[in-house]
């Protein structure tokens, strides 16, 4: 997976790839958690996110997920939570999925890493409190059974469009998009 994220990554600023456990990250201001939509977070890299900050902080997603989405937080959304440990003081909610099963083929990873690093950049547009430094897990690597290769590369489009945003949006942009979400070199790889 490190060989992956390296290889994608490679090149890009102030990105660092970390073999590691939620529970042994350094220390960082916001962590990217890359569960459901309805916000259960009792397995996988949410199960530990819990198990830091306590199932209140499940019960305040859930909340938040009921009052803006209904009970359903749509693929492609993300919204920043104060956690209230000063260790990690926020985390991000950016669901790859509706419900646990297989991503792999699609364009989730990307969608959800786009919402999750454009909540970050408006929650830090908004306000005197700033996320300065995020952690990522290997989005859709678990249930989603994305590969680590195609996770990094939709990861790493995310970023980049982050780092290189458009002038302008005509459809020579959007083609270009389209094929850095969903091609690898010229064989389309996500739908």
């Amino acid at each position: 997976m490190c060989d992956a994220f390296g290889e994608r990554f490679g090149g890009l600023p102030n990105v660092r790839v970390v073999q590691a456990r939620f529970e042994d990250l350094d220390p960082h201001d916001a962590f990217v958690t890359a569960g459901n939509a309805y916000g259960m977070m009792t397995a996988g890299i949410d199960a530990a996110v819990v198990a830091r900050f306590g199932r209140e902080l499940m019960r305040r997603v859930q909340e938040r997920i009921l009052e803006e989405y209904l009970g359903e937080q749509p693929i492609g959304t993300a919204f920043v939570i104060e956690t209230g440990d000063a260790g990690l003081p926020f985390v991000v909610h950016a669901p790859t999925m509706r419900v646990p099963g297989s991503i792999s083929g699609t364009d989730k990873v990307y969608v959800a890493t786009w919402a999750a690093l454009l909540a970050v950049r408006n929650f830090n547009r908004a306000g005197a409190k700033q996320i300065r430094t995020l952690a990522m897990p290997a989005m859709g690597t678990g249930f989603g059974g994305v590969p680590f290769g195609e996770a990094a590369r939709q990861m790493a489009a995310a970023y980049r469009h982050v780092l290189e945003p458009p002038e302008k949006v005509d459809w020579d942009f959007v083609a270009n998009r389209q094929k850095a979400i969903c091609y690898d070199g010229q064989r389309q790889v996500a739908r």
